[in-house]
């Protein structure tokens, strides 16, 4: 077994997450995939926000666990669906972390999409 990094957010590397306000609707091939009023917003250090959404918001009809997997050293494990409808585009578009660590421990059962892989992800007021 490999042992791998376990790092906890700090000043240096802050990660916070919190409720979403308003709605996240994202769009893949003119089908709505996902729409909640519960999404939450976690931000890293300088990178994007991300808008993680419960897996009970998500039409998971529309997607295909795929067996590619990720770590990072702050969250832990990600696993990966596809969207089929989208296309090759949308091949490993959305990620979860079924197990994240404590520091994030609120996105558990919840997804995130990567922008450039579903037609959009719309945050209404």
């Amino acid at each position: 077994m490999v042992n791998k990094p376990v790092l906890e957010p700090g000043p240096d590397h802050p990660i916070t997450v919190t409720p979403t306000q308003g709605r996240v609707v994202v769009t893949v091939a003119g089908k709505v995939v996902a729409d909640s009023r519960n999404a939450l917003t976690l931000q890293e250090a300088s990178y994007p926000a991300v808008q993680y959404v419960p897996l009970a918001d998500v039409d998971r009809s529309l997607l295909e666990r795929t067996d590619t997997t990720s770590y990072c050293p702050y969250k832990g494990d990600a696993s990966y669906y596809s969207i089929p409808v989208g296309g090759d585009r949308a091949v490993d578009a959305i990620w979860e972390y079924a197990d994240p660590r404590p520091a994030v421990a609120a996105i558990k059962d919840h997804v995130a999409f990567y922008p450039d892989r579903v037609d959009g992800i719309e945050v209404q007021a």
